[in-house]
């Protein structure tokens, strides 16, 4: 597999080595990668996690703080020099500022450092004195990820796949007429490169937006700094045989090339392959609200992100020696408090259900796995409505659009999650039975007591899983 021989080089080097030893025996790191795609609620995650940590009132679900044994939490500067801090201040004020407002998407990969007081439990605890845990925390966007699934093909196989899997897509027609019109087999003039690939951009652009989830290149969508070089300027392209030199067919070849050579192993590298933990959001209830073709794509995502990861277990001598592999991998439904918690078990069943594929996989490797449902900030309320003779759980926040209060009822999800699954298994149109509604809030004014973080839904319970065991 691509992926084990990207981990080259024996953990690169004596000073690798020197900080595993160090991070085993004396203070222990945690790094947490935390990945979704878009509109996930990445930011927000992180920045919810970080403030009730930091003040522990809302999380009795992980144990260390339950019982009272997190003496400290302070935030620290960041072990990676050349990585881009998580702006966590700007983001936690945007949040829980007099005007709150959700913070910006991430946009590039980006870390922070937060560490832990931790007294010991058990017989060990009047033997010892607290230690420190660091919480080094990594996020990047999910499209990045799945870009890790173009090392093991070929221009022409991507190329292949790519236009087989668009071609039925409405958003793709201009790209696809961009295409045909196109020879691969004439000489590149560099201005029908730039074409086709802002063409191609524009795709991705609107699939996106559309609810589809397999939209690669990552870059393309996220630029950054690289926005315009040659190594985002190539596309998809119906070829035949082998390409001439100096054709449009071997410059697109050439630019895919250096597009995994240049962006996507340096990723794997110098980020990826050194998380053990990782939490993987999902706004599984915007897909449902999509229809049956979103709901498939993200399957086949969620699978697709899978096995990008290394999953098995962190024995200390294999990680001193073989390098990290991710021991817990947590896939978690986001904007729970978009639905009142009666239904809340329904949603946990059908990210159960939709994580299936990848989780069976994640857990034979010897990874540790886990669904839930969870809301990194709460924006809503909840109440009973009459309707028709019967009582609706609902959800009450004020609109994102409008900034308007309302009442909001999404319609019920099913009991089995086959009922969503099979449908979109089978390439349907529409819900049969009933139409999911889905509608935008706004995080809510808080005000907040001393030692409290901001509300949430199950932000502990997700703490306990991911990094309860080594508190």
């Amino acid at each position: 597999m691509v992926i084990s021989t990207l981990a080259d080089n024996l953990v690169r080097g004596v000073e690798t080595v020197g900080d595993r030893i160090s991070e085993t025996f004396f203070e222990p790191v945690i790094r947490l990668g935390v990945t979704g795609l878009a509109r996930s609620g990445k930011t927000v995650f992180i920045s919810s996690l970080v403030a009730n940590l930091l003040d522990r009132g809302r999380m009795p679900g992980l144990a260390a703080a339950q019982e009272g044994r997190i003496a400290a939490a302070y935030l620290q500067p960041q072990p990676d020099d050349t990585v881009p801090r998580f702006d966590y201040e700007t983001h936690l004020a945007a949040l829980t500022g007099p005007a709150p407002h959700w913070p910006d998407s991430t946009r590039a990969v980006s870390e922070l450092r937060l560490s832990l007081r931790v007294r010991p439990a058990g017989l060990l605890a009047g033997l010892q004195g607290p230690r420190t845990v660091h919480l080094d925390i990594v996020d990047y966007p999910g499209e990045w990820l799945l870009d890790l699934g173009l090392l093991d093909k070929s221009y022409d196989e991507w190329s292949a796949e790519t236009l087989a899997r668009i071609g039925p897509r409405s958003e793709a027609a201009a790209y696809l007429a961009e295409a045909r019109g196109a020879d691969p087999a004439g000489s590149h003039e560099e201005p029908v490169a730039q074409r086709l690939a802002r063409s191609f951009t524009d795709y991705l652009g609107a699939a996106r937006d559309a609810g589809f989830y397999d939209c690669t290149p990552g870059r393309f969508l996220l630029p950054g700094d690289l926005a315009g070089s040659p190594v985002l300027t190539f596309a998809p392209l119906p070829v035949d045989g082998p390409s001439r030199r100096k054709s449009l067919h071997r410059e697109m070849e050439r630019r895919y090339e250096a597009y995994k050579a240049q962006v996507v192993k340096p990723f794997f590298r110098d980020h990826f392959a050194r998380i053990d933990r990782q939490i993987v959001l999902v706004d599984a209830l915007g897909a449902i609200h999509s229809g049956p073709r979103a709901v498939e794509d993200m399957r086949r995502a969620m699978a697709d992100i899978l096995g990008a990861f290394r999953p098995g277990r962190n024995a200390w001598l294999s990680q001193l020696l073989l390098g990290k592999r991710v021991e817990k991998i947590l896939f978690a439904a986001t904007k729970a408090d978009h639905l009142h918690h009666l239904q809340h078990p329904k949603l946990t069943a059908i990210m159960e259900a939709l994580t299936r594929d990848a989780r069976d996989r994640a857990s034979f490797a010897g990874a540790e796995t886990s669904a839930l449902s969870l809301a990194a900030l709460r924006a809503t309320t909840e109440e009973m409505r009459c309707h028709d003779g019967r009582e609706l759980p609902c959800v009450r926040g004020t609109l994102l659009e409008t900034k308007k209060q309302a009442a909001f009822y999404p319609g019920a999800l099913p009991e089995d999650p086959a009922h969503l699954l099979g449908p979109a298994r089978e390439g349907a149109q529409a819900w049969l039975s009933e139409d999911y509604g889905f509608m935008a809030f706004s995080p809510a004014r808080l005000t907040l007591q001393p030692g409290d973080g901001p509300p949430h839904i199950r932000l502990d319970r997700a703490a306990q899983f991911l990094i309860g065991d080594r508190l």
